[in-house]
């Protein structure tokens, strides 16, 4: 075990026990009783920086000997659908239906009013989500989701966001269309659902996140009826580390 790999363990025990004491239905223990909305402001802060740090130290240790040892075997069934590229004829309709969906989506914002024009439409979405109604519950349910939505409003950030918005949907459904980069593709559309899900849209938005994850686990084979069956043999997998390579016939000294 390397010396990065040693700490990614402690410091994911710490990262779940602050969401226990965030989430632990016990009011005695929770940050909302003990120091109100601004100790959980901090705790969620430190979940996430924690979080981001468990990750760079695993990637950092993705090539240590012990990294390709799979510990668990999965079942056939996914290694088939995530690892054979047979299952891309599994993966082309829902590659399609994302694809469409999401350029439908972006072609609505594009030729209506408030999205390449200012951004009043998406202002509007905001103001609407980060309300809070006397009774009821508001849309947004996690305080720091509300906090960085008011932080765009307060920085007019609608007017570059919502044509990112709509450029970025056009991307992803053209994207997962032509099956250029599947899984990247996949991950921002996931990304776009959960931001609108967490803003309190729910829509279509569920059904469109979970094709979306299948999709990002099956990277590899979802986009070989498509321009992924040629584009990433000739890319490869960065993330690995570079084999060296002799002829067979060459002796070993």
């Amino acid at each position: 075990m390397s010396s990065l790999r040693k700490w990614a363990t402690p410091l994911a025990l710490i990262a779940a026990a602050l969401v226990l004491w965030m989430e632990i239905p016990i009011d005695e223990v929770r940050p909302e009783t003990l120091g109100g909305d601004g100790l959980r402001s901090i705790v969620t802060v430190a979940f996430w920086i924690l979080a981001v740090v468990v990750v760079a130290l695993l990637f950092s240790d993705r090539n240590a000997a012990e990294a390709d040892v799979v510990e668990v075997e999965g079942p056939a069934f996914t290694r088939f659908l995530f690892s054979n590229t047979r299952a891309g004829l599994f993966w082309l309709p829902i590659r399609l239906f994302l694809g469409f969906s999401w350029i439908e989506a972006s072609l609505h914002k594009m030729t209506g009013t408030g999205w390449l024009d200012g951004g009043a439409a998406l202002q509007g979405y905001w103001t609407r989500a980060v309300s809070i109604p006397e009774t009821g519950s508001p849309p947004i349910a996690f305080e720091w989701y509300r906090d960085f939505i008011n932080f765009l409003l307060t920085n007019n950030a609608q007017t570059w966001f919502a044509p990112l918005v709509a450029f970025g949907e056009m991307a992803v459904g053209i994207g997962l269309l032509v099956g250029c980069l599947t899984g990247i593709a996949a991950f921002f559309g996931a990304l776009m659902n959960m931001s609108f899900l967490l803003a309190g849209s729910s829509s279509s938005n569920p059904v469109l996140f979970t094709f979306a994850i299948g999709l990002i686990l099956a990277w590899r084979v979802a986009g070989y009826y498509g321009i992924d069956r040629y584009l990433l043999p000739l890319l490869g997998t960065p993330w690995r580390a570079p084999v060296a390579s002799r002829p067979m016939t060459e002796s070993m000294t």
